[in-house]
């Protein structure tokens, strides 16, 4: 069985080529993509054992899907097939000050129709060490919530550590309970959360005084944020930040820090990306990016630094999957940022 799980839905991406508006040409690029998936891609590139489990239609759409996930290494077997549907969503990649946007038609999806029962969480989990979700998930469905919750509830009677990428998302709590009632909950069997600021704020109504648009960022008040994360979850071990500068849709600052209980917070070097290819994944690469560091490296801020040299490098690569091995983040991670050509 895979070492690292992560659960969620994986969906059919539609995207204009370039950085054209949705619909300017009739021609859109059809990948696969979805947080959870996204996180299992790139570690399967790092040479980790992983599994996504999610669900998907047994039809010609769901086995694209399949094929692409086994493509880059990772196991399938895991995935139930069942549902009508491949949820789908529309990205528009944003220039200058033109902000990128995503549409979503994942209704009624295969994942959006699971329930508590579908999966068997003990043959699932049988010899995982990690497990991986984001607060998207929940907010797909009043039964992916429940799923959600059966599964960390499992996965702390078998000691498994468990990450979640907290990601709020607005256009997609919907089902009925706010975001704030349902992740502060699921937070308390979380050992690893990641987030960034708004994050925090609308998943776990705990705020930060800082303001994103200014293109500045204030580390105190991210150490602040830590702690009282931290002090609010005593279940919880590390809580990593995300910390992005938005220039413009094209030009981003990038870095992280990493809060651990009863540790000194670190925060990493900082990356200047200029041009952006595609931010959209940016967040999952990083996630992945600290899972395989904190598996892989003793130093935390090792572990910290592996994963934000990993996200810059995704900012380069079209589509959702970070199609980077472990050997190029290592490279970048230690000063090589050149783009020099490697022959």
């Amino acid at each position: 069985m895979a070492a690292v799980v992560t659960f969620g839905e994986i969906m059919l991406r539609l995207s204009p080529k370039g950085k054209e508006k949705l619909f300017q040409t009739s021609d859109l690029v059809g990948t696969f993509g979805g947080a959870e998936g996204n996180v299992a891609v790139s570690l399967a590139n790092y040479g980790e054992d992983v599994a996504l489990v999610t669900a998907l239609p047994a039809n010609p759409i769901g086995d694209a899907c399949v094929a692409e996930l086994r493509r880059h290494g990772v196991d399938t077997s895991l995935i139930r097939r069942s549902g009508d549907r491949v949820g789908i969503y529309y990205a528009e990649t944003g220039a200058c000050c033109r902000p990128s946007k995503v549409v979503y038609d994942r209704a009624d999806s295969s994942i959006a129709r699971a329930k508590p029962g579908d999966f068997d969480w003990g043959d699932v989990l049988e010899g995982v060490q990690w497990f991986h979700t984001t607060g998207i998930t929940p907010a797909v469905a009043e039964g992916t919530s429940a799923l959600v919750l059966e599964a960390l509830r499992a996965c702390k009677k078998r000691g498994i550590t468990v990450s979640c990428d907290l990601n709020y998302r607005k256009k997609l709590w919907k089902w009925g309970k706010p975001a704030t009632e349902v992740m502060t909950e699921i937070a308390e069997y979380v050992d690893v959360a990641i987030a960034n600021e708004e994050d925090c704020q609308k998943s776990l109504g705990i705020q930060v005084d800082s303001d994103v648009t200014s293109g500045k960022l204030d580390r105190s008040a991210y150490e602040k944020l830590g702690e009282k994360v931290l002090e609010t979850y005593p279940n919880m071990k590390s809580l990593a930040v995300t910390l992005r500068e938005s220039h413009s849709a094209d030009h981003n600052g990038w870095s992280a820090m990493l809060a651990t209980r009863g540790e000194e917070t670190v925060f990493s070097r900082r990356y200047d990306i200029t041009p952006i290819v595609d931010r959209i994944g940016g967040g999952d690469s990083f996630g992945a990016g600290l899972i395989h560091g904190m598996r892989s490296f003793e130093s935390r801020s090792d572990a910290l630094e592996f994963a934000v040299a990993a996200s810059a490098l995704k900012h380069t690569v079209y589509g959702d999957f970070n199609l980077v091995s472990r050997e190029d983040v290592l490279t970048l991670m230690g000063g090589d940022g050149s783009g020099r050509v490697q022959r």
